[in-house]
């Protein structure tokens, strides 16, 4: 963790909405004038999609399934090392990977490509990063670590499948066939790898449908935010003004002393709320150790 040099990670599995999480922060940094370096997670995967591919062939036939979701397919100490990096000099190094046609073609490159290894930009007030395992804990590396403000979004498991056979099937032309092999084969690396990260996060923001989700595969449609509610978790509820955040959002509620429960249309509402004061701070407290 770093005072001058801060860090703010949003973590989620595939499909969780973090993308979403992520435009939130993008209107508190740009109304508070914040200048964010940004990293996303699939830059840290360890192959491209033509080499994983054949490396999941090669797992399967050894009886021994890899995904995104586990080790042998990212570069978490690398990762690790850009942490690290940033919170000791405000620079490190990042690149991006092209989903589909449309990501890749001003690069020149093909789909599923990375792009070269660039620095982040200089002057930067805070390290941004939304991925999949920004608070990795294992007993080769600690990614949680370094990290100032640690964000979970996790919606349950059947709605966080209804989002990826969506996004999946409609916007990167994978069947739904496919898109459904790839969540079975990552539920040990879901299990031992990414549920284990909300243990560690400050807060989590779980979406709830509060509409039947029960066969998420013959699902037509995502349930709206209207049709959802959103449970938020604090780790640490201390300082934390709930009776502000309940007059301020309507028929929001407490189920537990450290958990308020607001309607699925006003999380983007509450997530303003309950995080432009943190940001605000980390930037109070680097701004004095810059002086």
């Amino acid at each position: 963790m770093s005072k001058r040099y801060p860090i703010i990670v949003v973590t989620g599995s595939s499909g969780a909405g973090t993308s979403t999480v992520k435009s939130t922060f993008d209107a508190i940094f740009r109304r508070e004038g914040v200048k964010a370096a940004v990293i996303e997670g699939d830059a840290f995967h360890r192959y491209n999609r033509v080499e994983m591919k054949a490396k999941m062939t090669e797992a399967e036939q050894a009886n021994q399934p890899m995904s995104h979701f586990g080790p042998e397919a990212n570069e978490w100490e690398e990762l690790a090392q850009q942490f690290r990096s940033y919170g000791e000099t405000g620079r490190c190094r990042t690149r991006y990977y092209l989903h589909n046609d449309a990501e890749a073609q001003p690069y020149g490159q093909d789909a599923g490509t990375f792009t070269r290894w660039q620095d982040t930009p200089v002057d930067t007030d805070l390290l941004f990063y939304e991925g999949l395992h920004g608070c990795v804990k294992t007993d080769a590396v600690d990614l949680s670590r370094h990290v100032d403000l640690k964000i979970g979004v996790v919606p349950i498991i059947n709605l966080e499948w209804i989002q990826k056979i969506h996004r999946d099937t409609k916007s990167r032309g994978y069947s739904k066939e496919a898109v459904s092999d790839t969540i079975l084969r990552r539920m040990h690396d879901y299990v031992h790898y990414i549920c284990p990260q909300f243990g560690e996060t400050d807060i989590n923001f779980q979406r709830v449908p509060v509409v039947d989700t029960s066969n998420p595969f013959i699902a037509r449609d995502i349930p709206t935010a209207g049709e959802s509610m959103t449970v938020i978790r604090f780790k640490n509820p201390r300082g934390i003004d709930f009776p502000y955040l309940l007059s301020m959002i309507g028929d929001s509620f407490m189920s537990r002393a450290n958990t308020i429960v607001v309607p699925g249309g006003k999380m983007d509402l509450a997530m303003q709320l309950i995080l432009t004061p943190m940001i605000l701070r980390l930037m109070e407290i680097r701004r004095a150790q810059m002086q």
